[in-house]
């Protein structure tokens, strides 16, 4: 049977049904990574504002924070708030970078962008961007695309004065914005600063001042499972203030 269809099949035809598959699962690759930032631009300019709510969870060594309800507020271009209802965000000055479109606030023209490869395992492709600006506070920031979603699944960015901080994001039904339904922001400790008048909470019980050495080289982690969004409704300027 299988010999009879080959016969009525012109040999072209069958090179190109051989080739098909192969063309279908790799052919992204063949994008040039400006096609590609370009491509994950284009769905995050679709967000003009938004209003998220979400339940956050923080993993600090020297904090004891339990899980709490959040309301994330953005709005072009850059201006983002985080409200827990505790009133106290264990959130580090990094945490703009939450909103993935700050990333390109400059345009691509103010950085130079380096093709990495795909990632091992994952076929995610890395792209590097380095500010051309030398004043910059951004250093470097690797991506981590899946370029069939033009969606950044992980990004590490180091600064100068604010160490390095990473990020993870899975999606779901706001994926067409480039929106994350969980996204869980990782920091080192030791650039991290406490509030004014916060003590450690050690498992003891005990209360101790503030101490430097017990910050170096521990990882700490802000956890935001969002339940819904809000988005280009409109948020007020006073939001921020």
């Amino acid at each position: 049977m299988m010999e009879k269809m080959c016969r009525l099949i012109p040999g072209k035809a069958i090179f190109m049904l051989a080739v098909i598959p192969f063309l279908s699962g790799y052919g992204y690759k063949n994008s040039t990574p400006e096609e590609v930032i370009a491509s994950v631009r284009a769905k995050l300019d679709k967000v003009n504002d938004y209003e998220a709510s979400g339940k956050m969870k923080t993993n600090v060594i020297f904090i004891k924070a339990p899980i709490a309800k959040v309301k994330v507020y953005f709005k072009k271009p850059n201006k983002l708030r985080i409200n827990n209802e505790s009133g106290i965000s264990f959130i580090p000055k990094g945490s703009v970078n939450i909103n993935l479109s700050n990333i390109f606030l400059n345009g691509t023209a103010s950085f130079d962008i380096i093709d990495v490869g795909n990632e091992a395992g994952t076929n995610l492709r890395i792209i590097k961007l380095l500010p051309k600006e030398e004043n910059s506070d951004v250093v470097l920031s690797t991506l981590y695309i899946d370029e069939v979603q033009s969606l950044i699944k992980k990004a590490k960015t180091t600064t100068k004065d604010n160490g390095t901080y990473e990020l993870e994001m899975t999606y779901g039904k706001y994926a067409e914005y480039g929106l994350a339904d969980k996204v869980i922001f990782s920091f080192n400790t030791k650039d991290y600063k406490l509030p004014k008048g916060i003590t450690f909470d050690y498992d003891d019980g005990t209360k101790k001042e503030q101490d430097p050495n017990k910050l170096k080289n521990k990882k700490g982690k802000v956890e935001i499972v969002y339940s819904g969004y809000s988005i280009n409704k409109g948020v007020s300027d006073t939001v921020f203030r």
